[in-house]
């Protein structure tokens, strides 16, 4: 029979014991405790014992797992530093005018949520009254992430302060007349107020912690002075479950970025009910984060707690705390007082003799109220805490009650995430708790009241006072548009002549441009180089030793390839950004990147290179975060296409990237064919993103792996290349009356069509004129833009009609996308349209045999050009069956 507690395996039992005997005294101490006093009184004097070793500086693991009580003690809070009645006040009015609000906006069915911000009011309003640093201060201000379920609560406090009217709050979700509030934090909507788009949950932790890393980088590379901006995000307990919102935990502990505050607002729900209904979120998260380096600070309970604490003379009050899971605790906060004395004190005869001594009144004021993150006090002493705490970044798990103060009606229950507004009774309710003085005669039209004690009423006065001691309002997004010179054309012009009879691929020309524009004097130090470790797949590597890899504690080891030319080489001050394996992450730093010229008014260059697969389908939403951050800079999808990576297979061939990008109306997507086109592009792209009338718009490239002769710029193409289509080649006619067709050939795909065009004058008479289609997405936005032209009354031709005006024969459009990216046009091409794609699942192969599988290698783009003029009677049908017996298709 195995002895059910013999001695396990251990990492001790490798380390030498110098003293055996001694190692069995602590041991039969601890069993003779244990059996006197009890296994907690044991765990106790553990406890104490590595705190009592942490403090004396002895290097010993630490726990995941502190007892389920606040952190800082009520004897070890600091000073209040403010008016706590008048902030009460203050508070109390934002709390209503969040509700009012979000009420009256369901009178045309819009929605709203008001459970959130009411269980997290004063984690706000304290940060708000102390600690937010503003933007009319030094240096750039604090960087906040708003829950954006809390958004209600962010606009009645613009509306205290004089920033909104009654009439902005009434137009809440209702943004189509020009003067409304959008439903969260969306800066594209709301450029003066908001700077972090965080309704797309995950996404705001995340940003935050590469939001911190990128100001110390800043920093670092000495562009700007950031030691005075301090990220705080505010995170709902339930978002936690989002992968994205711990993906990089161990990223801000390992690079000790004690600039960032995490702070969750534990009220135990999720959006349909408890967030750990059989377990315990607090403490779950509280092991996940001190597990991955994190100070941890749990602000649980509010002043009341402190008596029953006291008269804990047993542990037993901790041990039930312990015990007990989400789901049950909000069901405390549901039922009636002796429900509590029955399930909670009756635990265990302890517990019960310590509840005698609780008034009914006392045990209502603990279990429906009393919660740290309702009292400001408790969360004055958490941020102080947080600030002051080097080497790390800080989490605060605040507990709070969702809907507190909205009444029993919205108080923790489950549905209250969906629930829309109160009754006039339950807003008068609502008004003696709060202590409000608003009359029943404010309510006859029906309608609840919004309230404002008067422009220059105290709390007004006070609010003003404490912003403008900390920079000015909060949130508030500046841009202080400087446009940056344009870079010396040397850069560009060594793509502009081709590169001769050395093949190269367009990923690699991409790179070559970008590491000369980042020699510029004026520009280059701007440019922020981003991969997610894989610079060598793209040709970066000979980055490294210029521009260097950024690390925040530079390079403390010697690199295996140091007596190498292109040697890994870190530094503190280094350039690149490079991420590990971790695309959301880039996405995350690229965001920072894009959107430095509005939050630290320093505006930098970002480039993101990336397998183009791992790209808009991967990182998709942080595209779309990036769009209403009004962010910029190039987003580059290498390696690109669904046939020129030869052996990779399905997962990484990426033929549909350009038809998801498209569905982005910042993204201006290009797919270039030649070296020369992406340098316009790029140039072209600097000057509207960063020249003087700026544009809020970002660059979508694909470039590929495929190496080929990059020919010379022909004259006068770049309004077309910027457009998206030019001719690229003219066919010669064999005759006179030869047949004629127009190929539209975007990427890699531009090559078969040229092919195509000499076997079709070579094999069958036939002439071809190829088009370079730089841009499909491009054709259409501007052919979109015309048909809403003439809705209002305006005459104007696409570009895409204009360029194939009076282009004889019928139209076939190839490229190693799926068929949907170039037909996004044909409907504005006036010619008999067709087109070629690599439609379906990619396969391994070379590029030839996935290209003939697919259907548009040289071969198969000349036997659709047969058929379709076959199709007009201009050729005999007869020669299309020839034409693939010849091909052997």
């Amino acid at each position: 029979m195995t002895d059910p507690v013999a001695k396990l395996p251990s990492e001790l039992d490798q380390l030498p014991d110098r003293d055996p005997e001694e190692t069995a005294e602590w041991a039969a101490s601890l069993d003779a405790v244990t059996k006197a006093a009890g296994p907690h009184r044991a765990a106790y004097l553990m406890r104490r014992s590595l705190q009592h070793a942490e403090g004396a500086g002895i290097a010993l693991p630490k726990l995941l797992e502190s007892d389920y009580v606040n952190t800082i003690p009520t004897s070890a809070e600091p000073a209040f530093d403010g008016d706590l009645e008048m902030e009460s006040r203050i508070t109390a009015w934002n709390r209503w005018n969040a509700a009012a609000m979000v009420t009256r906006g369901a009178r045309y069915g819009v929605g709203g949520h008001i459970a959130t911000f009411a269980s997290a009011a004063w984690l706000y309003e304290t940060g708000f009254n102390h600690f937010f640093r503003g933007k009319e201060g030094d240096g750039s201000g604090d960087q906040l992430y708003i829950q954006g379920h809390a958004s209600p609560g962010i606009y009645a406090r613009a509306f205290l302060d004089g920033r909104l009217g009654e009439q902005q709050l009434d137009n809440f979700r209702q943004e189509a007349g020009g003067d409304g509030l959008p439903s969260y934090p969306h800066p594209r909507r709301l450029p003066w107020l908001w700077e972090f788009p965080t309704v797309s949950m995950g996404l705001g932790p995340l940003s935050a912690i590469y939001q911190a890393r990128f100001n110390r980088y800043l920093a670092n590379r000495k562009i700007k002075d950031t030691s005075n901006s301090h990220v705080w995000a505010f995170l709902g307990d339930g978002e936690m479950d989002e992968p994205e919102s711990t993906a990089a935990l161990a990223l801000a502990a390992r690079e000790q970025l004690d600039n960032l505050t995490f702070v969750i607002n534990c009220n135990l729900q999720r959006l349909d009910g408890p967030v750990r209904a059989n377990f315990r979120v607090v403490q779950e998260l509280e092991g996940a984060f001190r597990g991955a380096g994190w100070n941890v600070i749990k602000t649980l309970w509010g002043n009341a707690w402190d008596e029953l604490f006291q008269l804990d003379t047993t542990g037993a009050l901790i041990r039930r705390l312990r015990e007990v899971p989400d789901a049950q605790f909000q069901t405390y906060a549901t039922r009636d007082v002796a429900y509590i004395r029955e399930h909670f004190f009756g635990a265990e005869p302890a517990l019960a003799e310590l509840a005698k001594l609780l008034s009914d009144a006392k045990i209502a004021e603990c279990f429906y109220s009393s919660r740290g993150g309702h009292e400001a006090r408790k969360v004055y002493a958490a941020y102080r805490a947080a600030l002051e705490h080097k080497g790390a970044p800080t989490v605060i798990l605040a507990q709070t009650v969702k809907g507190y103060t909205l009444g029993k009606g919205f108080e923790s229950k489950n549905a209250n995430h969906q629930m829309k507004k109160l009754s006039i009774d339950e807003f008068k309710g609502m008004r003696e708790l709060l202590g409000l003085p608003i009359p029943d005669s404010a309510f006859e039209d029906g309608l609840v009241p919004y309230g404002h004690p008067g422009a220059d009423s105290p709390e007004v006065r006070y609010l003003q006072e404490r912003r403008a001691a900390l920079g000015g309002p909060a949130p508030a997004r500046r841009v202080h548009a400087v446009a940056l010179p344009e870079p010396e054309e040397r850069a560009f012009k060594a793509l502009y002549k081709g590169s001769g009879k050395q093949e190269m691929a367009t990923t690699m020309a991409f790179v070559r441009l970008v590491k000369d524009l980042m020699r510029d004097k004026e520009t280059g130090r701007r440019w922020v180089p981003i991969v997610p470790d894989e610079a060598r797949t793209f040709g970066m590597e000979s980055l490294f030793p210029s521009a260097g890899i950024y690390s925040p504690l530079g390079q403390t080891y010697e690199p295996v390839d140091r007596d190498q030319l292109m040697y890994y080489k870190e530094a503190k001050d280094g350039q690149i950004l490079n991420e590990g394996i971790t695309e959301a992450g880039a996405m995350a730093d690229f965001i920072a990147a894009a959107s430095s010229y509005a939050t630290h008014g320093e505006t930098m260059i970002p480039f993101y290179i990336f397998y183009s697969m791992f790209g808009w389908q991967r990182t998709g939403d942080q595209m779309w975060q990036l769009a209403d951050q009004l962010g910029k800079g190039f987003i580059v999808g290498a390696t690109a296409g669904r046939t020129t990576l030869t052996g990779e297979g399905l997962q990484h061939a990426d033929g549909h990237s350009h038809l998801i990008a498209s569905t982005n109306p910042a993204s201006l997507n290009y797919d270039p064919a030649f070296a020369y086109e992406i340098a316009v592009i790029v140039k072209d792209g600097l000057r509207r993103m960063y020249g003087p009338q700026p544009e809020d718009v970002f660059y979508y490239l694909t470039v590929y792996n495929e190496p080929k002769q990059q020919p010379a710029m022909p004259e006068g193409v770049e309004e077309g290349i910027v457009k998206g289509l030019y001719r690229f080649k003219e066919g010669t006619p064999a005759a006179a009356d030869a047949p004629r067709i127009q190929l539209l050939g975007s990427g890699t795909a531009i090559h078969w069509a040229l092919e195509a065009q000499e076997l079709l004058a070579a094999d069958w008479g036939v002439t071809a004129d190829v088009w370079s289609a730089t841009s499909w997405g491009e054709l259409r936005r501007d052919a979109l833009e015309s048909d809403e032209a003439l809705l209002r009354g305006e005459e104007r031709v696409p570009y895409v009609t204009q360029a194939l005006s009076g282009a004889p024969g019928p139209v076939l459009a190839v490229s190693d996308w799926m068929r949907a990216v170039p037909d996004q046009i044909s409907q504005w091409v006036e010619q008999d349209w067709s087109s070629l794609g690599t439609d379906g699942f990619g396969l391994s192969d070379t590029r030839a045999g996935a290209r003939r599988h697919f259907g548009v290698d040289p071969q198969s783009v000349t036997v659709a050009a047969l058929a379709q003029l076959a199709r007009r009677g201009e050729i005999p049908a007869s020669k299309v069956k020839e034409a693939r017996e010849k091909y052997g298709m």
